[in-house]
């Protein structure tokens, strides 16, 4: 039996496992996955893992998709590009690092039919996830992208890679069409402290957290008569992904595979 795994700290909020696990019996494939808290001294010892075969695949979630990279033998062109990665896989001898987060919002926000081009993005959190919002917003033809970070010179960061982008200082609230939530503050129903009363209404607030279903950012957002949308979306197509590059199989995304995360 092959077996799979998420890690991440915090982990009990991913619903990673029942959602590869549901795959898995649809598509008759013998395999296993669960999800792993893992400490930054433990990550060595899950790629050897990995290395071994002992494990056929990991998902990397928070905090480690920066962090991991040192320890792969390589990345996919786009992991490369965000120096994010949230797939490892064994190809051959080595342990590649790939990013289907990427692939995963843009697909998301298709799905609701928003377009970007020619809209103003502000994205909060300067974390593993949000380099890949970036790349894949600059792929649907969004070209004015701001960017916030409690720590400013994790900003900074990011803006070596992405030279167009403009650092606000935290607090800062920017003119915004969409604003994208991509730390983990609200998975715990904690707020991020910053004030969006006086952006007007008609906005569009999205938040890469899928659970819990509705977070404190997206409640008062939707009391201010905004759009909103939650990370589900994204959190299904980029597992379409993973799925896809570890079992050569393109499960299907339904109103079945929509209702289980419910």
């Amino acid at each position: 039996m092959k077996k799979f795994c998420v890690i991440g700290n915090p982990i009990d909020h991913s619903l990673s496992p029942k959602l590869h696990n549901f795959w898995f019996k649809k598509n008759k494939i013998n395999a296993t996955y669960e999800k792993k808290l893992l400490k930054d001294e433990e990550i060595p010892e899950l790629v050897d893992s990995l290395r071994k075969t002992e494990i056929n695949g990991v998902n990397v979630t928070v905090p480690f998709k920066n962090s991991i990279i040192p320890f792969l033998d390589d990345l996919s062109p786009e992991a490369k590009k965000t120096y994010s990665v949230n797939t490892l896989l064994k190809e051959g001898d080595k342990i590649i690092g790939h990013n289907t987060d990427i692939a995963g919002f843009e697909l998301a926000i298709r799905y609701i039919n928003y377009d970007v081009k020619r809209k103003k993005a502000f994205i909060i959190g300067a974390g593993g996830v949000s380099p890949s919002i970036i790349f894949a917003l600059k792929n649907m033809g969004c070209e004015d992208i701001s960017l916030t970070n409690r720590n400013l010179e994790k900003a900074e960061k990011i803006k070596e890679t992405f030279k167009d982008i403009t650092i606000e200082k935290w607090g800062n609230i920017p003119e915004f069409d969409i604003v994208i939530n991509a730390t983990s503050v609200g998975l715990k129903n904690e707020n991020l402290n910053l004030d969006f009363n006086k952006t007007g209404n008609n906005k569009f607030f999205y938040d890469v957290i899928y659970n819990p279903n509705e977070t404190n950012f997206l409640k008062s957002a939707k009391q201010r008569q905004n759009k909103i949308e939650n990370g589900k979306m994204m959190f299904l197509y980029q597992a379409h992904q993973s799925f896809a590059l570890w079992n050569k199989v393109l499960p299907k995304i339904d109103k079945e595979t929509i209702e289980i995360l419910k």
